[in-house]
């Protein structure tokens, strides 16, 4: 591998990552994607929060379901723009462990509450917690892999949610059918808890973290190191990127239709199919098989065949997903076999974009210096998008005259227009400056 000393920088023909590199990627790999077990593990309960008092539930209305999910995507979506900055400045470890430890033990508050409005409020300041996870590792990332191996990079640590995401339906439906919907909340944080303790004792902010100084000498950054900007500047930059307001808008429309399967989908196979928990959260297990080849393998394509250029690949896989929920819906409806496949492709056209919209695009396109930041306000707009999703749903499903039927079709519309808002920025490729 050829280095440059006094540019710091890594010649584009060193393709291959350090195995300290590879290594801080694994244990983000893990970290981000254990957050996972505290944050769609509600899904489990959603059902059985609607049934009365004497039958174990909290007699909620499905709108009012709606609006405790919708509540941690506002929340989370306002820390990311919060985090964004915050992570720029304050070390990533630090705000890893707060995130994981402070969404753990919300997870067990939720679970012991009984009341709307109290529900609501943990929620969502369980959706801040759960902010404090992105952001820091897109930093950590940003200090360790150059730009021309991010994509593959950032692909991988998206794969690692799809792993936690399947692992939270088995567990978190289990849970409820052995002890019932609380235990959806206390044992998924049981785990989280783990993987806190876990990333604190083995995780390297960056190359020249104080815990990997004999590794600092053999893996320079891999871009000249840039004094960040103040907070003010920051927005400012951010704000006034047009191409990070398509990505916003793009994600916002796909994470109202992929909350849509997660939040809802069990509730969806239990009462169109009418199977038990358990066995819906094994169907739904197996969305995140597609969806980890659909991370792996889009960022890989950007890079491969498209030069960098991520809005192709988004697009195409967005349209695809449009025209697969409908069917879904039929197949789940009629009872076929083929739900679980369509399911694992579903998994793939909704990942694949997400991932790149999450991570990948806006670390392209923002200006230098401000990677964590762009994340952030994408992420921050997507998540908006993802709350609005969950109470239209809400609403939807308690109109009796409207029901599944009307929902699914909504979820199709916003993934058609996501595609079109990703087309407007078809040939975009990595600013210049970073």
């Amino acid at each position: 591998m050829f280095i440059d000393p006094k540019k710091a920088t890594i010649a584009p023909s060193a393709d291959v990552p350090l195995p300290r590199e590879r290594a801080v990627i694994w244990v983000l790999w893990l970290t981000y994607g254990a957050f996972y077990f505290c944050r769609t593990n509600l899904s489990a309960a959603a059902k059985d929060m609607t049934l009365p008092l004497e039958k174990g539930g909290l007699d909620l209305s499905k709108e009012q379901v709606g609006y405790i999910l919708a509540s941690l995507k506002i929340a989370y979506g306002l820390g990311q723009g919060l985090n964004g900055q915050l992570a720029e400045r304050f070390s990533p470890r630090v705000l890893l462990a707060l995130g994981m430890l402070g969404s753990a033990a919300l997870n067990v508050l939720f679970g012991l509450g009984t009341g709307f409005y109290f529900l609501l409020f943990v929620w969502a300041c369980n959706g801040y917690a759960q902010s404090l996870g992105w952001t820091p590792c897109m930093r950590v990332v940003a200090n360790w892999v150059p730009v021309f191996r991010r994509g593959r990079a950032i692909g991988l640590i998206g794969t690692g949610y799809q792993v936690t995401l399947g692992l939270t339906f088995l567990v978190a439906t289990w849970a409820v059918q052995w002890q019932g919907w609380r235990a959806a909340l206390f044992v998924p944080a049981g785990l989280l808890t783990l993987t806190a303790i876990f990333m604190l004792l083995v995780l390297d902010e960056s190359p020249q973290d104080h815990s990997s100084a004999n590794q600092a000498a053999d893996h320079p950054r891999a871009y000249p190191a840039s004094r960040p900007g103040s907070f003010f500047d920051n927005i400012i930059l951010t704000l006034q990127n047009p191409a990070l307001w398509l990505l916003g808008l793009s994600l916002g429309l796909l994470n109202a239709c992929r909350f849509g399967y997660l939040d809802w989908g069990l509730t969806h196979l239990q009462e169109v199919q009418k199977s038990p928990i358990g066995e819906s959260g094994v169907k739904y297990a197996l969305l995140p098989v597609g969806a980890v080849a659909g991370v792996y393998l889009a960022g890989w394509a950007t890079d491969r065949f498209f030069g960098g250029r991520r809005a192709p690949v988004i697009c195409l896989l967005l349209l695809v997903l449009a025209g697969l929920t409908p069917l879904y819906h039929t197949a789940a409806r009629e009872g076929g076999s083929w739900v679980i496949p369509l399911l694992m492709v579903i998994g793939f056209c909704i990942y694949g974009p997400q991932v790149l919209l999450v991570g990948t695009a806006p670390a392209d396109l923002a200006r230098r210096g401000t990677s964590a930041a762009a994340a952030g306000f994408v992420n921050f707009l997507g998540y908006m998008g993802a709350a609005a999703g969950d109470v239209v749903t809400g609403r939807v499903l308690d109109k009796e005259t409207w029901g599944w039927q009307v929902a699914i079709y909504v979820w199709a519309g916003w993934a058609l227009v996501a595609a079109l808002a990703a087309a407007l920025l078809w040939n975009a490729t990595a600013r210049a400056d970073r």
